[in-house]
């Protein structure tokens, strides 16, 4: 009551603080909203010493530092937002002992500084939050969890751990169970939401969906979460939205931190109507009153789903929750809202030959984690899922190089065992078939979810449309697809700039790739020998330039020298340049031959590519100058900055970037 303001313990709070109490080690797995973060935090304070609090959550760590500290408990966190000299100085606190917890994201035991520490610092008990990210089999596994679990089991027997979770199924509790050893005591609540009112709304396409959610939106109570599976989409859905006269920003992890705090912040004060989100919004966030959370996309197992709808409701009241699913089969046969999710599951773990070539380069020499995504042109999160599994396996370990830490194989070790991978495929799969399985269910949806996490509810249902509800179907008006259609034809997709080295302005594209038939019509033209690009697209991006630059006043335009598609960008920077009046240049060359930048894996490899691959011929003066630099393509962006570097170091005063498309390739909603 003096340190929380809370007159009671639930019977599992005080359960779990009683074990820890007497040096055990816990699982606690309980549904979001219950109160799990008081099971260590109350015991910390009177523990004499520091708990350590592993987390992948940074709001979770921000909010909970924030309200211990106005409680008068010392707290603090160390992760990637804040600065080496904060990390710095918050482990220092710690070593002092003027802190009682320390929360601390679990890829910062790749720091040597940590590790060091860590061997110094009087541990009273250490925390494993959203522990279900030890496990491969859990539905967010993170490689740099294996960390913890090489942690604990250095701990003294008598070392009091907690391991959290809100989603885990028999399985993964007893993958936990097995990782972090000991005579682990579990304890499992009850799943159920009550408060909770659950739909499902088949569709028969995705305009189905936006039409339905600008006709009803603004007349649900509160403010709530709209989740959609891509990045992209939480733009176009975001800015429809405001066009019907809607509050809604959008949020992913593409933002940048300070971005993503202030979307925070207007959550926690109602500044919207709704967030639309990829899942990298809410977890971790202490908001009680979401009202509703609406998902436009299907999530790929129903521990996902559980996960992301827990969210809301957390006051108890009643909530709104929603399920979009398009079930219109595409050619392949497969109900068009599973695509997306099958992609992840397929492109979630690497191909097969990626270990082997990373077994290969280990042999010949040892490699950094930056050298291995550049020998295997691979992103940073498969690489280091690769690599936890070749340590896993007892293939490769870590080794002190100086300073550096690189991966080294070892001599005589077994051979990759395969036969793991697929079964966590084939597992994935049957995961997404059970999340088919809850939009065809006739059974009460939330009875349908507790048992799937292996709670079995004994009660009557009566909170979903399978078990009393009404139904929700679509039946846009007339003025609502109209206004669609022209959103459509209308919105144009921004090219952020870069706010450093260049003078590179924020740019536009006529569409995303893969939002319009804009894609197929340039695939046709560069891959399917379909001629020049035709003028439908120069009317598009023509609309996109006049929306996005208005009056602003260019004295030139350049366009990017081609790849591998001919003559088609110069055309269309010629036909660009007839209609706006502008002088077309073709004095902006390259000095060596590169490749496709489609064809590599990760920023490093992009940037590498075209690094000091672009000049000016003589004669061209652009100093002072306003240029627009047209291409047909912007993916990573990476061509058009190193332009823009060019260009500014040349003296150009402004460097607009217009393009035909922007891709969503790559665009996952894993990151947090």
């Amino acid at each position: 009551r003096q340190l929380f303001g809370h007159g009671h313990f639930y019977d599992e709070q005080w359960r779990s603080i009683q074990l820890l109490w007497q040096g055990k080690r816990v699982l606690l797995i309980e549904k979001t909203g219950f109160g799990k973060s008081l099971c260590f935090q109350f015991p910390a304070t009177q523990f004499p010493g520091l708990t350590v609090v592993f987390s992948p959550l940074i709001a979770l760590m921000r909010d909970q530092v924030r309200a211990l500290a106005a409680r008068g408990i010392p707290a603090g966190f160390v992760n990637c937002e804040q600065s080496p000299e904060e990390n710095r100085q918050t482990i220092q606190e710690a070593l002092k002992g003027k802190l009682k917890i320390l929360y601390i994201a679990p890829e910062r035991q790749e720091n040597q500084e940590w590790m060091e520490a860590t061997r110094r610092m009087k541990l009273s008990m250490v925390v494993v939050d959203e522990a279900h990210c030890i496990s491969v089999w859990g539905h967010d596994f993170r490689p740099a969890f294996r960390r913890i679990v090489s942690l604990v089991n250095l701990l003294p027997a008598d070392m009091p751990v907690l391991a959290t979770t809100a989603t885990a199924t028999k399985r993964v509790e007893e993958d936990i169970a097995r990782q972090i050893g000991g005579e682990l005591t579990l304890i499992r609540g009850n799943l159920m939401r009550e408060n909770f009112r659950l739909y499902v709304v088949k569709t028969s396409s995705e305009d189905e969906k936006m039409c339905w959610l600008a006709e009803n939106l603004g007349d649900m109570p509160g403010h709530g979460i709209i989740y959609t599976g891509t990045r992209a989409n939480t733009e176009i859905y975001s800015r429809w939205l405001v066009s019907r006269g809607i509050q809604a920003v959008n949020y992913s992890a593409a933002l940048d931190g300070e971005t993503r705090k202030e979307v925070e912040k207007g959550l926690m004060g109602n500044r919207w109507k709704c967030i639309v989100s990829t899942n990298a919004l809410g977890m971790g966030i202490d908001k009680p009153d979401i009202r509703f959370i609406i998902h436009t996309q299907i999530p790929v197992s129903p521990v996902h789903y559980y996960q992301e709808i827990g969210r809301a409701g957390r006051d108890g009241k009643p909530t709104l929750i929603i399920l979009f699913y398009n079930a219109k089969e595409n050619k392949e046969g497969i109900p068009e809202d599973n695509t997306l999710p099958l992609a992840f599951i397929d492109g979630g773990r690497p191909k097969e030959k990626k270990y082997h070539k990373a077994v290969e380069c280990l042999k010949q020499e040892p490699l950094g984690e930056r050298q291995l995504m550049m020998k295997l042109n691979m992103k940073q999160t498969p690489v280091r899922v690769i690599i936890a599994d070749l340590m896993e396996q007892g293939i490769i370990r870590e080794a002190r190089y100086g300073k550096n830490k690189k991966y080294e194989y070892i001599y005589n070790a077994p051979p990759l065992n395969t036969t793991f991978f697929g079964d966590l495929r084939e597992k994935k799969r049957k995961d997404l078939e059970a999340m088919t399985g809850y939009v065809h269910t006739s059974q009460p949806r939330m009875k349908y979810l507790c048992e799937f996490l292996g709670d079995q509810v004994q009660q009557r249902y009566c909170n979903c449309d399978n078990s009393g509800l009404a139904k929700i179907v679509t039946d846009p008006s007339a003025p609502t697809i109209r206004a669609l259609k022209d959103f459509t034809e209308n919105y144009f997709p921004v090219i952020k700039a870069p706010r450093n080295k260049s003078n590179l302005a924020d740019g536009v594209a006529s569409s995303f790739y893969g939002f319009s038939n804009v894609g197929s019509i340039i695939h046709r033209c560069k891959y399917e020998n379909g001629g020049d690009f035709p003028d439908y697209l120069l009317r598009l991006t023509l609309r996109a330039f006049r929306k996005q630059y208005g009056d602003t006043m260019f004295d030139i335009i350049l366009y990017v020298p081609p790849t591998e598609s001919g003559t088609l960008v110069k055309h269309f920077a010629e036909k660009l340049g007839r209609v706006l009046g502008i002088t077309v240049s073709h004095k902006l060359i390259k000095k060596r031959i590169t490749s496709p930048q489609k064809i590599f894996g990760n920023s490093w490899l992009k940037k590498e590519n075209v690094k000091d691959a672009f000049d000016l011929e003589p004669g061209l003066d652009v100093t002072g100058k306003s240029i627009l630099l047209v291409d047909d393509i912007i993916d990573s962006g990476a061509t058009i900055k190193e332009i823009g570097i060019l260009l500014t170091c040349r003296g150009a005063a402004l460097i607009g970037p217009l393009a035909i498309a922007k891709t969503v390739g790559g665009d996952v909603t894993t990151e947090r």
